[in-house]
C-alpha cells in the first residue's frame, strides 16, 4: 500500500512538473523580452531626463537612438550639446 501511494505521488508530481514547465518559461522568455525592451529604452529615457539638450536637438538625439541604437548614445554622451550654452550674466 505504501509502495502504491509513493507512485500515485511520483506520477502526481511529475504530471505538474510537465505542466508548469510550459507556463514558466514563457513567462521567463517574457521577462527576458522585457529587459531587453527596458535596456533598449533606457538611452531614450536618460536622454528626455537630461539638462544637457533641450528642443529639436533632444529630438534629433532621439530619433538618432531610435534609427542607430546604442552607437547614437555613445555619440550622446561624447558630443551633446552640439551648440554651446549661451551663460546668462546678471548684473
Amino acid at each position: 500500500m505504501k509502495l502504491l501511494s509513493a507512485l500515485f505521488t511520483f506520477a502526481i508530481i511529475a504530471v505538474v512538473i510537465l505542466i508548469a514547465t510550459p507556463v514558466l518559461t514563457a513567462g521567463l522568455g517574457l521577462l527576458v523580452l522585457a529587459g531587453c525592451f527596458f535596456i533598449w529604452f533606457l538611452p531614450i529615457l536618460l536622454i528626455l531626463g537630461s539638462d544637457v539638450t533641450s528642443g529639436g536637438e533632444k529630438a534629433a538625439w532621439i530619433l538618432a537612438i531610435i534609427f542607430l541604437s546604442w552607437f547614437a548614445w555613445v555619440f550622446y554622451l561624447l558630443l551633446a550639446p552640439v551648440k554651446p550654452r549661451r551663460r546668462h550674466y546678471h548684473y
